[in-house]
């Protein structure tokens, strides 16, 4: 079991995929906990991640198809937006 905390802005770390089947405990701001499976987080991550991609006009891998120049990938993201009952 993996147990995670959301921090005051709203989001959890989360830098990978957790395996599908693993129960993840998530303890948000105000105390209350709530239990969800790999698979429910990892399709928050996903959905996050192509937000983020959207927002800064990148491709589905993450690359921009702006003309190259020295920047930082940037094709990450590390916190994940939650919230109680996201899971149902």
């Amino acid at each position: 079991m993996i147990k995670l905390q959301q921090d005051a802005e709203g989001f959890i770390r989360m830098k990978r995929h957790f395996p599908a089947g693993t129960p993840v405990t998530i303890t948000f701001a105000d105390g209350a906990s709530e239990e969800f499976t790999g698979r429910q987080l990892n399709a928050a991550y996903d959905a996050a991640l192509a937000e983020y991609r959207a927002l800064n006009h990148l491709d589905a891998k993450g690359f921009s198809r702006a003309p190259k120049k020295k920047t930082d990938s940037g094709n990450t993201i590390e916190f994940v937006p939650v919230h109680p009952g996201m899971g149902s």
